[in-house]
């Protein structure tokens, strides 16, 4: 699990070693109402809330820092990349298991805070999927700009693994088993 967070994270920071300044901040209106520097800051705002809540024991993603240098600059986002590849780094399997307390609003019509008991296991699965949607997104803004990705930037895990399944030659019935 530790590897699949690594991996998700080099793919972002390899991202912002190699866009610029201008197409980071960039919003290509009226296709996309941000930028992918947003997107960028949104990802890491939520590994920042787990490592908090991970030492306070109570994650909170709705608490987020929205706009500022990691949303303008690939500088300042490498940065805090290279912040959580640290903190992910000195985890170990025992701590996937403690308990945590997350607090998510759960409506948009008034303010409805629930609470549950999680842990950081399934906390690293869910900011590990939210990056990789919101990779998916930086890489349509990219598109967008004309801009060359590497092919897997905002793969899903599983599609993955579908595209290698049925993108081998078919083996006779034979030898299938």
């Amino acid at each position: 699990m530790l590897n699949s967070q690594l991996e998700i994270l080099a793919q972002g920071h390899a991202y912002l070693e190699g866009v610029t300044k201008e197409d980071y901040s960039q919003v290509i209106t009226p296709n996309f109402i941000s930028s992918a520097g947003a997107h960028m800051r949104h990802i890491i705002d939520h590994y920042q809330s787990l490592m908090t809540g991970f030492s306070t024991q109570k994650v909170d993603y709705d608490y987020r820092l929205r706009g500022g240098d990691i949303e303008n600059s690939p500088t300042a986002a490498i940065k805090k990349i290279a912040e959580i590849t640290t903190w992910i780094e000195q985890l170990s399997p025992d701590d996937f298991n403690k308990p945590l307390s997350l607090s998510s609003e759960v409506s948009i019509k008034s303010k409805n805070v629930q609470t549950v008991t999680t842990s950081l296991a399934r906390e690293l699965i869910f900011v590990g999927s939210h990056a990789v949607h919101h990779y998916a997104m930086i890489s349509q803004i990219s598109f967008a700009q004309k801009s060359q990705l590497d092919q897997s930037f905002g793969l899903a895990p599983s599609t993955a693994t579908f595209l290698r399944e049925n993108s081998q030659p078919a083996q006779p019935k034979s030898m299938q088993n």
